[in-house]
């Protein structure tokens, strides 16, 4: 009785389900890594393949453009803002909306004033002023 239970449990578990791979054998496991490996390098040249071909469709924006610098910008509505960019010697305004960038005003690099520089005495007067206060609250 034990042959046949155990003929049945080999048939239904390590056979083949057709008549075509019976007569093949059992694949073996290097050919299933093999066959493994040659999908996984299908999907991904797939993969690179679709990425190249949105990179293409984008256009230029994937490539920088030398001598641009953005300054600042600043919103002036819900999706309106000012921008300062720097082109060589050149300042440019631009009012950026998202259908359209119209140059507001150009000037020389030299007209834009300066933003001024925080003074190193206001973290000092700071540490000054926690150290009174620490020192108030330890006598008290």
């Amino acid at each position: 009785m034990k042959p046949i239970v155990t003929a049945l449990f080999t048939a239904l578990f390590f056979l083949p389900g057709n008549a075509a791979h019976a007569a093949e054998g059992m694949p073996s496991m290097a050919s299933s890594v093999a066959q493994m490996i040659f999908g996984l390098v299908i999907v991904l040249a797939a993969l690179f393949g679709v990425l190249a071909m949105l990179r293409k469709l984008q256009g230029g924006r994937t490539h920088l453009v030398g001598g641009l610098k953005v300054i600042g910008a600043t919103s002036v509505g819900p999706r309106e803002r000012v921008v300062l960019v720097t082109v060589g010697s050149k300042v440019l305004v631009l009012g950026v909306t998202p259908g359209r960038v119209n140059a507001l005003h150009t000037l020389e690099a030299s007209e834009l004033p300066l933003a001024p520089e925080p003074s190193p005495a206001a973290p000092n007067d700071f540490a000054a002023r926690l150290r009174q206060m620490l020192e108030k609250r330890h006598a008290g």
